[in-house]
């Protein structure tokens, strides 16, 4: 069994100017992750962290941070997720189509997870993704959380059942 969590940071790992508790039970934490400020959770980071154990279950970066993730996003919060592989937008950031719709396609059509989760603050808007997503049914959740407080707990609990649950 193999399945693939893809994650965004902005807006879901790091929200965007988050304000009062953090909805995982304490305040927000705040690091420096090279020259860029985050705020976050850091049992977000613990909970991500067991589900990157998981067998079977295979995380990747799927974020506009690209090799910056691992190498400073992780460090500075802890996240395990040094190793994860990370897509790259290979010059697709201008023009027609979201970058991330075609970089995850790819890797799906690579590798053939038998399911995948996929975490963006930006799903919500982009048409053509849950299209996609919409033809992959049962094999797919996808998830887009409120980017000014980043995933909750219920979501990534939606996410950690959905990545061992049998499919059918």
């Amino acid at each position: 069994m193999t399945r693939t969590l893809y994650i965004d940071v902005d807006g879901v790992i790091c929200p965007f100017g988050p304000e009062g508790a953090s909805g995982w039970g304490t305040g927000w934490k705040n690091s420096t992750a090279g020259l860029l400020p985050v705020a976050y959770a850091p049992e977000l980071v613990d909970a991500l962290n067991r589900i990157a154990a998981t067998p079977g279950v295979r995380c990747v970066w799927l974020t506009s941070w690209e090799e910056l993730a691992p190498q400073y996003l992780c460090p500075a919060i802890g996240l395990d997720g040094v190793r994860w592989p990370y897509l790259t937008a290979d010059g697709a950031g201008t023009g027609a189509g979201w970058w991330k719709l075609a970089a995850i396609q790819d890797d799906v059509e690579e590798t053939g997870p038998e399911a995948v989760a996929w975490i963006d603050d930006q799903l919500a808007f982009e048409a053509e993704a849950q299209s996609w997503a919409r033809l992959l049914g049962r094999r797919i959740l996808t998830l887009s959380p409120d980017p000014r407080r980043g995933i909750s707990p219920a979501e990534l609990q939606r996410v950690q059942s959905f990545l061992v649950r049998p499919l059918f």
